[in-house]
């Protein structure tokens, strides 16, 4: 008798042509730019028709946007899959940007293209940056205060924007395939605001009097 083949109910089915339509408007959109990317072309790409793509998409920048989310999404986990628990955090903080930063520098006209044109997607491109950002800033957060708490909700959120900083300036310095380098600066931009953050923290205390 055969057997019934079966999948994890934990694991979702991928959808196809929503993989591959993504796919294509990276493809696509990194060689020409956002602006002039079609429909027609990412679809001529995919190897899907219109209808298709409509019913995955409500037009070229919710794509776009979901492209966003996926390789950033696919970075964060590289972080993750970096992190070195028994190690102090300063180190696994190293050692984890290392691999994000040449995770990103391994495909430098996607990169370049993603970093730069969520900028111009007004409100919603926004949005999409900003959830993205939180995602890193509650991974550092889960990563440098496992033990104690040594840096603030807050300056995760500075210490990620520092980094994207970084990344998009040496993005337009034409060095996107050399993000690895930033290693150093990204790593004493976290480690300078946690001590800010613990610093401040040790000031905290009543007002002296006047004298």
């Amino acid at each position: 008798m055969k057997t019934k083949n079966t999948r994890s109910t934990d694991t979702p089915v991928p959808n196809e042509h929503r993989g591959r339509l993504l796919q294509a408007m990276a493809t696509v959109a990194a060689t020409q730019g956002l602006a002039a990317t079609s429909i027609a072309a990412v679809v001529a790409e995919a190897g899907v028709s219109k209808r298709t793509f409509y019913e995955h998409f409500k037009d070229k920048d919710a794509c776009f946007l979901d492209l966003y989310r996926a390789a950033s999404a696919s970075a964060l986990r590289t972080l993750r899959e970096a992190v070195q628990p028994e190690r102090p955090w300063q180190d696994q903080v190293e050692h984890a940007l290392g691999a994000y930063l040449a995770h990103l520098a391994s495909g430098p006209q996607l990169i370049r293209m993603l970093f730069v044109e969520i900028h111009h997607l007004g409100p919603a491109g926004a949005l999409v940056r900003r959830e993205v950002m939180q995602h890193l800033a509650d991974f550092m957060l889960e990563t440098i205060n496992a033990e104690r708490e040594v840096l603030s909700a807050t300056m995760a959120v500075a210490a990620v924007g520092g980094i994207q900083e970084l990344v998009l300036q040496a993005i337009e310095r034409g060095e996107a395939a050399q993000l690895d380098r930033l290693t150093p600066s990204a790593s004493a931009v976290v480690r300078l605001l946690a001590g800010a953050a613990v610093e401040g923290g040790q000031k905290k205390g009543p007002p002296k009097r006047a004298s």
